[in-house]
C-alpha cells in the first residue's frame, strides 16, 4: 500500500514535535497537525509560563530581603497587565521557535483537528483526508473539573495566564503540584489566596516530612490553607463568586481556580472507531516501546498516563524515532526521575520517598532543616529541608528531598549521581562545597532513623 507519509502526528507538544523534526530530519515524510498553538501544555499553558510567573512572584520577598543587607528598596509596585503581556509576548516567540524547527526539519504542518479513521488515515478538520505508515498521538492531558453547581463559572491552569486582571480574592481547589504553585505565585504577587484541599494534606504521593514543611511554609507566608475542605456549589453574585463549603462557611472570592487533577485528551480523537485501547481514565494504553494494540499507531506523553512531565515526553518521542525508524528498539527508563515543584519554597525530588522505601526494604533517613544563610541577614525565619533514603543492604541511596532556594537546580546534579548507582559512602567521600546550602547534602553523616 502506498501512503501519503511516513508518519503522522496528532499534537504539536513536546513529544509530538520531538519526534515529527527527528523523523523529517531523517528524510521521511512527515505531517504534524495542531488545533490550538504550537509548543503544547509546556510552553503555551504551563512550565514556561508558570516558571516567569514563578520568577515575578519572587521580588515581593526578595525586596523585604534586600533591607537586611543594606539596600533602601522604597515603595514597590506590580502590574499585572505589564507581566502577562511579557509573558505573552515570550510565549509567542517560542511558539515561533517551535515552528520553524519543525519547517526547517522538512515537516508539514496542519493547523487543524486531527482525528483518527482508521490504522492508517486522519481526517482533518479542514476536511483533508490522509494517509501515513505510521501515526503518533501526542495530544497531552487536560485540567479536570468535577461536576457541582457553578463549576462553570471555574478556572483553571489554562485560563491564568489569559487573566486581564489579577484577582483580588481567590480561591484555589486541589493539593497538588499544580495547586500549591499557584498558590504560592498568586500570593507571592499580593493576591489573598485561599486554598481548599478534600485530603489530609497536600502534595499527596510526595515525601510526608516534605508536605508538612512546605504546608506550614505555605501558611507562614499568608496563604490560607484549608486540608479536609471542598466545595459544594458556586453562584455568581454583583460583586464576585459566593463559595458555599463543606465545612458551612461561605465566602466570596473574584475568582475559582480549580487544579484537581488532569486527564489525557482522548475525548473524539477516533481512538474507539480505529480500534485503540484505552484505559479507565482514558489514556492510551501503549507497550513498552509506546506502541499500542494497533500496529501502526503509537502513543507519547501526557495521553499515555504514564510520568506526565514535559522531559519524559522527549524523551519518549526520541525513543519512538530510534524504535520505528531507525531500527534501534529503545525504550525509556521511568525510573529515578528528577521532579521540581515551584511551591514557595520550592521542593526537589528524585527517587523513592521514605515511605515508599522502607515498604520496599530496610532502609535509614538522613535528615537535616537549618536557616540559610541568606535569610540570616534578611531576619527570616523559612528553614531550608534536606533528606536523603539509604538502603541498609546495598548503600545505594534511594531518594532525595530537597525544599529551598534553588532545590530545581541541586536535585538535577543529584539525579545524575543516582542514575549512576550512587552510595551513601560516595556522597560521604565528596569534598562539601562551602558556603553552600547543597553542602549539606554530604555532611548528613548519621542517620535520624531507621526502618
Amino acid at each position: 500500500m502506498t501512503f501519503d507519509l511516513d508518519l503522522f502526528v496528532i499534537g504539536g507538544g513536546s513529544g509530538g514535535v520531538r519526534a515529527a523534526r527527528l523523523t523529517a530530519s531523517d528524510g521521511y515524510r512527515v505531517g504534524l497537525a495542531e488545533e490550538y498553538r504550537m509548543g503544547g501544555t509546556c510552553v503555551i499553558r504551563g512550565c514556561v509560563p508558570k516558571k516567569l510567573m514563578v520568577f515575578a512572584a519572587g521580588f515581593s520577598e526578595a525586596f523585604n530581603d534586600a533591607a537586611g543587607f543594606g539596600w533602601n528598596v522604597g515603595a514597590t509596585s506590580f502590574d499585572w497587565g505589564r507581566l502577562i503581556g511579557a509573558i505573552g509576548d515570550e510565549v509567542t516567540r517560542l511558539e515561533g521557535i517551535y515552528r520553524r524547527n519543525l519547517e526547517n526539519a522538512g515537516v508539514k504542518l496542519f493547523d487543524a483537528r486531527a482525528v483518527i479513521e482508521d490504522a492508517h488515515t486522519v481526517r482533518l478538520s479542514s476536511g483533508e483526508m490522509l494517509t501515513a505508515k505510521h501515526i503518533l498521538v501526542a495530544v497531552g492531558g487536560r485540567p479536570f473539573v468535577p461536576d457541582f453547581p457553578g463549576s462553570d463559572l471555574v478556572i483553571t491552569s489554562n485560563d491564568i495566564f489569559l487573566l486581564e486582571q489579577q484577582p483580588r480574592r481567590i480561591l484555589i481547589v486541589g493539593g497538588g503540584y499544580i495547586a500549591c504553585e499557584f498558590a504560592g505565585i498568586l500570593n507571592g504577587l499580593g493576591s489573598e489566596v485561599t486554598q481548599f484541599y478534600r485530603g489530609a494534606q497536600i502534595l499527596r504521593g510526595f515525601d510526608d516530612e516534605v508536605r508538612g514543611h512546605v504546608a506550614d511554609e505555605m501558611i507562614a507566608k499568608g496563604i490560607n490553607l484549608h486540608v479536609g475542605t471542598d466545595v459544594m456549589s458556586i453562584e455568581k453574585t454583583e460583586t464576585g463568586l459566593r463559595v458555599k463549603c463543606t465545612n458551612g462557611s461561605v465566602n466570596e472570592f473574584d475568582q475559582v481556580l480549580y487544579a484537581t487533577g488532569r486527564i489525557p485528551n482522548t475525548d473524539e480523537l477516533g481512538l474507539e472507531a480505529a480500534g485503540v485501547k484505552t484505559g479507565r481514565k482514558g489514556q492510551i494504553l501503549v507497550d513498552e516501546y509506546s506502541q499500542t494494540n494497533i500496529p501502526s499507531i503509537f502513543a507519547v506523553g501526557d495521553v499515555t498516563d504514564r510520568v506526565a512531565l514535559t522531559p519524559v515526553a522527549i524523551r519518549e518521542g526520541a525513543a519512538f524515532v530510534e524504535t520505528v525508524f531507525r531500527g534501534n528498539p529503545t525504550t525509556v527508563d521511568h525510573k529515578i526521575i528528577p521532579t521540581a515543584v515551584f511551591t514557595q519554597p520550592e521542593i526537589g525530588t528524585v527517587g523513592l520517598s521514605e515511605e515508599d522505601a522502607r515498604d520496599q526494604e530496610p532502609i535509614e533517613v538522613y535528615f537535616t532543616a537549618f536557616r540559610p544563610m541568606k535569610h540570616i541577614l534578611a531576619g527570616k525565619q523559612e528553614r531550608m529541608m534536606m533528606k536523603m533514603i539509604v538502603s541498609r543492604e546495598t548503600r545505594r541511596v534511594l531518594g532525595v528531598h530537597i525544599v529551598g532556594e534553588a532545590a530545581a537546580e541541586m536535585i538535577q546534579m543529584v539525579g545524575i549521581a543516582m542514575k549512576m548507582g550512587a552510595t551513601k559512602e560516595d556522597f560521604d567521600r565528596t569534598m562539601a562545597l562551602h558556603p553552600s546550602a547543597a553542602e549539606e547534602l554530604v555532611t548528613m553523616k548519621e542517620p535520624v532513623r531507621t526502618a
